[in-house]
């Protein structure tokens, strides 16, 4: 199964050092080449492409491919050079060929199952001419030769032309990332094995002071990479994590597949991504997380499990917003995986979506902005679009994932983001390190449950989400909740986008002293439903129905408004939050602890 937790083996790139110290990323700045998307088009400033494919080896009749002059995945590969960060799990030990260890014992696998591969190093050349910029090595082959032939892995990770993440000489080297830096964006790139374990011995996880090993996640071993990934979350703008798991032959994830991911979701992973159980799986959200199960078999010996292909993600403005599977199959020769195209593509799309259907995720970016392609000039707009509130409430989905909150510092990338438009350093009432991002899931008018993002004071982290909590438990729907940056800062677009939004350091409207709002300590939800009415003007226009409408009669509330006495006001009361509409001039979205 795919968890974008890709490990890296070493140090940060800068840090290698001697043949090492290079640029290994096409996003990397210093390399002074950015891989586009789409062909012809420089990507958007602050956007990050990051490619996926599974399972690579070369065994079988392809043992001696990487020996070939020019060899390359196949024509698959543009998938990956397009990217800014492509990965693959490289599921085989890096063996001299002229030096070939004994083999691991797998004392703890059914003998009728107990396989070895090892390749030449000269698969990283392959893999650097397919685009590939990330191997992951944590798998259940990575050590099929040893602690020697981990050694050699290493010795060939110190010449090799990608970056090869999840094996070191000690623990804090195996659960090193890969870091490189996409248009001021900078990436982490993990990696750990979560498949069955197949010996006792230690190079199935590394351990201090007993030799080289991989990284491990398998349950009771997770716990190193949960606190690398939190470190990472601190650190850096975008953290990845390929994870080795699953069940073999299975479309569905198992239930340690689901808890892992949930738990790098809640330690700060923004996309996990795996494979091993030679089929594909399904993908979408946990929280502002995207997961992807399984990326079945890329590059392999036979075909007999014939779907694959290239998954690639857009980065932007601190979350996935669009995720796209270019399918491929192999023949039953194996091999490089060939392209599908016209009414077979569209199909294998269909059902790769189909597939989270047994994962308990939420829709991907990719599923939203096909239904709804509105207002495409703004990140976060094919998360809900702008409609018309309905007039009846909205069936509850039948199976919404868990409430997960996360809360993070702003980021550097996100302080670049903000600068000169929601905030203004030198003048706010306060600092960056006066805020938080938090982010959380609700539920929009049709009952889909979409990731909110909203930056408020940190000393009312814990009431917002406890708040967004009750509201998500109660299914209280919400349109739209992405940051005010979006909208340029300008709170009249924010509103009458019907975005639900939190720190903006803004005056009072029509006053020179601070809103609550530039001290991060209001919020203002469905401001259509729930319009500011000042001197006799609907702030939005579009809510002047609503502003006309009695809160306090006998009649059920329409979706989204808020009434006296309800879920949304009981929650923001019992925190010691006030209600805007008890203002002199009404202000029913509003909310605010002063």
């Amino acid at each position: 199964m795919v968890a974008l937790l890709v490990l890296t083996s070493g140090a940060d790139r800068s840090d290698r050092g001697g043949a090492d110290d290079r640029s290994q990323g096409r996003g990397s700045e210093s390399n002074g080449s950015l891989a586009n998307p789409v062909p012809g088009e420089d990507p958007p400033p602050g956007e990050v492409t990051l490619s996926f494919a599974g399972d690579v080896h070369f065994e079988g009749a392809f043992v001696d491919y990487p020996e070939r002059g020019g060899s390359t995945l196949g024509e698959m590969s543009q998938g990956l050079r397009w990217a800014d960060v492509a990965l693959v799990n490289l599921e085989s030990a890096l063996i001299d060929p002229r030096n070939v260890p004994e083999p691991a014992s797998k004392e703890l696998e059914d003998p009728s199952l107990r396989y070895w591969f090892g390749t030449s190093p000269a698969a990283l050349r392959t893999l650097a001419r397919s685009g590939v910029d990330v191997a992951s090595i944590s798998n259940n082959h990575g050590a099929d030769y040893g602690a020697r032939g981990l050694r050699q892995t290493l010795a060939a990770r110190r010449t090799s032309p990608i970056a090869l993440v999840g094996v070191g000489a000690s623990p804090r080297e195996a659960y090193t990332p890969y870091r490189t830096t996409v248009r001021n964006t900078d990436v982490a790139v993990f990696s750990a094995d979560a498949s069955p374990r197949e010996s006792v011995d230690p190079t199935w996880e590394v351990t201090a002071g007993r030799g080289p090993g991989l990284a491990a996640a398998r349950p009771g071993e997770a716990g190193p990479l949960l606190r690398a990934v939190r470190t990472s979350a601190q650190r850096d703008d975008v953290t990845v994590v390929y994870v080795h798991w699953g069940e073999e032959g299975s479309s569905c994830p198992t239930g340690w597949q689901q808890q892992l991911a949930s738990s790098l979701a809640e330690a700060g992973a923004d996309v996990v991504v795996g494979s091993h159980a030679h089929r594909l799986q399904g993908a979408g959200m946990i929280g502002d997380t995207y997961v992807a199960y399984g990326l079945g078999d890329f590059f392999w010996y036979h075909g007999r499990r014939p779907e694959s292909g290239v998954l690639t993600l857009r980065w932007r403005d601190g979350q996935v917003v669009d995720d796209e599977l270019q399918p491929a199959a192999r023949t039953p020769e194996g091999g490089a995986p060939l392209r599908v195209t016209g009414a077979e593509r569209q199909q294998a799309r269909r059902d790769w979506r189909q597939l989270r259907g047994c994962t308990g995720l939420a829709p991907a970016p990719g599923e939203r902005a096909a239904r709804a392609p509105s207002e495409p000039e703004e990140p976060e707009a094919t998360e809900a679009p702008t409609t018309p509130a309905p007039t009846e409430q909205p069936d509850t989905p039948a199976a919404a994932p868990p409430f997960q909150a996360r809360v993070k510092p702003i980021s550097p990338q996100l302080q670049r983001r903000m600068t000169g438009v929601s905030h203004r350093p030198a003048v706010c009432p306060v600092g960056f390190d006066d805020l938080r991002l938090v982010v959380v899931p609700h539920v929009d008018f049709e009952g889909e449950v979409r990731t909110g993002r909203v930056v408020v004071n940190a000393d009312v982290v814990d009431d917002v989400v406890g708040i967004m909590r009750e509201l998500y438990r109660a299914r209280w729907p919400i349109e739209r909740m992405v940051l005010v940056d979006v909208y340029g800062g300008d709170d009249n677009r924010s509103m009458a986008a019907n975005n639900s939004s939190g720190y903006n350091c803004r005056p009072v409207a029509g006053s020179t002293s601070w809103s609550q709002h530039a001290y991060g300590r209001a919020l203002d939800l469905n401001p259509v439903q729930n319009p500011y009415v000042l001197g006799g003007e609907v702030l939005p226009p579009a809510g002047d129905r609503f502003a006309r409408m009695d809160r306090s009669g006998p009649r059920p509330p329409a979706p989204g408004v808020i009434v006296p006495g309800d879920v949304v006001t009981r929650a923001f009361e019992r925190r010691g939050w006030r209600w805007g509409a008890y203002f002199g001039e009404p202000d029913y979205q509003h909310f605010d602890r002063g």
